[in-house]
């Protein structure tokens, strides 16, 4: 009876969202070839990169883009899934545990906020980019291999010549996302270009596994405002989902011509589908392990629901031999393929998904970015099963009203009706807990890493994680990574922006060890973030 009624709910959210949006069109699949296109011919730790910082003047605050469709929820519901007690302890090994790109690191100035932290593990490597400048670690020891260098370096020569630049050489806007192919040994490292006079996306997939050697470059134009970027790697494509704005409003989801782009064939088509207004802040699902979903399998695209307490996904199967084979959702308009009811939630902050986030000894506050999913929507692939896990900021309801960590986990989500395996909103005690990002190991732990704020504690790093035969939704004892410092605020200046995204991701080597990154405050101020890069490892996967 209760899938019965499960089914049904699903089936008349489908109706109501394809009834209320019949008039609404959007358009066919857009392909185009990248503007420009070629291979380095000199490894990036030979080329001539600037390694003093740049001033460009007085730090900036990035303005927020917050989805425009939430609504403020004034009548809160206690949260369906809330866990406010911690779970089992598992041993855990903490290994690398660093500070990164930010306040006070070698040849490094702040000069945006929220930092947007994006970072990733290769075979040897650590590749951290934060809003407009990137790094890369040497995994074992941590120490520094290059960097900091501005992003738009890594498309320095595109153009053709230093008289003749293009877009991706020449601004340096961030947005980054750094993606490591664990089946094809290659990074993926991309940006966009806002500032230039034209919206493009900058994308470039190393020759090789070393992050430090050649790089296949592509400037792709988008048609506006190609904000918050977001990536997965899949078998057929690089998969990427946009937040569009000045001229264009909803989320945008695109397919990259992953076959050719890892040789640098310079044809690598791009195929985009514009959704509607109401649909915004989605996910493209990015696979850890070595094993791709089956060959024709789609890419799962998941947001938050339109209606309460719902995800919506979509499966977007790409043909780059025939465009007209290409297909996203339902129906002309592109609804979702499948409505997937979740526990009672409300956004984070009252249900606005805005600022709120306390910090110590001051009424200043931090924004949640509540009002989408977090990076990564985390795809694995084992014998029997499929599963997709992710999480976003939820408000637990009265009567603390404390912002904390929603996670799900979908199993076999191209199933014509996907289901939530489990889920859990963790908020085991009085701290705030905002800005997750997910990944499950290869023996099917789940851990969610995280950052921390509260009235008693300054803004810090912490995870928790749990096993396969824990209870359903239930996530283990937390570990701090890393102990806030100090909080984001001065006498004169207010700052409310905070992170924007996080990075969790697995070691391809071993496919057992987390690494995450994310911003913390070592010290009192504004425009002084530092970042972490820490490694964790549950001992129960070997």
């Amino acid at each position: 009876m209760r899938i019965r009624n499960v089914t049904l709910l699903a089936a008349l959210l489908v109706i109501a969202l394809n009834n209320s949006n019949s008039q609404a069109q959007v358009g066919p699949v857009e392909e185009h070839l990248p503007r420009k296109a070629d291979t380095t011919l000199q490894r990036l730790d030979q080329m001539h990169l600037p390694s003093e910082p740049v001033s460009l003047g007085p730090p900036e605050a990035k303005p927020i883009r917050l989805n425009p469709n939430v609504s403020v929820s004034l009548a809160l519901s206690p949260d369906g899934a809330l866990q406010s007690s911690p779970g089992s302890a598992h041993p855990v090994t903490i290994g690398l545990n660093k500070e990164g790109i930010g306040n006070g690191f070698p040849n490094f100035q702040v000069q945006n906020a929220p930092p947007d932290t994006s970072g990733a593990v290769g075979r040897t490597q650590f590749v951290q980019w934060v809003n407009t400048s990137f790094a890369i670690f040497d995994k074992a020891t941590g120490n520094r291999l290059l960097g900091p260098i501005k992003g738009k370096f890594l498309w320095q020569g595109l153009g053709g010549s230093p008289t003749t630049k293009v877009p991706c050489e020449e601004t340096n806007d961030g947005d980054p996302i750094v993606s490591y192919d664990r089946v094809a040994n290659r990074w993926v490292l991309s940006q966009f270009s806002v500032n230039g006079g034209v919206f493009a996306q900058c994308i470039a997939v190393s020759e090789t596994s070393d992050a430090l050697g050649k790089y296949h470059r592509y400037e792709y134009e988008s048609p506006a405002f190609n904000d918050y970027p977001h990536m997965g790697v899949w078998r057929d494509a690089y998969y990427f989902s946009y937040n569009m704005f000045e001229g264009l409003s909803g989320s945008r989801a695109c397919a990259y011509e992953r076959r050719k782009m890892l040789i640098g064939n310079p044809g690598a088509k791009e195929q985009c589908i514009q959704l509607q207004p109401q649909f915004f802040g989605i996910q493209p699902s990015d696979t850890d392990g070595r094993k791709f979903a089956a060959v024709g399998r789609p890419n799962y695209f998941v947001g938050l629901g339109t209606a309460p307490n719902t995800l919506l996904l979509w499966k977007f199967h790409v043909d780059f031999a025939n465009k007209n084979n290409t297909t996203m959702g339902v129906g002309p308009t592109r609804q979702p393929d499948a409505v997937i009811p979740v526990a009672r939630y409300n956004l984070a902050c009252s249900g606005t998904g805005g600022t709120c986030l306390p910090q110590p000894g001051t009424s200043r506050q931090l924004d949640s970015l509540g009002e989408r999913l977090m990076f990564r929507l985390a795809y694995r692939k084992f014998p029997t099963t499929e599963s997709l896990v992710l999480n976003h900021s939820v408000d637990i309801g009265p009567p603390t009203g404390r912002t904390a960590v929603r996670w799900y986990e979908i199993r076999n989500p191209n199933a014509p009706q996907p289901t939530i395996f489990q889920q859990g909103t963790f908020s085991p005690d009085a701290t705030h807990r905002w800005m997750g990002s997910i990944a499950m190991d290869k023996m099917g732990n789940i851990a969610v890493a995280y950052n921390i704020t509260g009235n008693g504690q300054k803004p810090g790093v912490a995870f928790t994680a749990r096993a396969p035969n824990d209870p359903p939704g239930i996530m283990g004892v937390e570990t701090v990574i890393k102990a806030g410092g100090g909080i984001q605020d001065t006498s004169s200046t207010h700052l409310s922006r905070w992170g924007d995204y996080s990075g969790l991701t697995v070691d391809p080597v071993d496919d057992c060890t987390f690494w995450f990154t994310t911003e913390f405050q070592g010290t009192n101020g504004v425009f002084n973030w530092r970042t972490s890069i820490a490694k964790f490892k549950l001992n129960s996967c070997h």
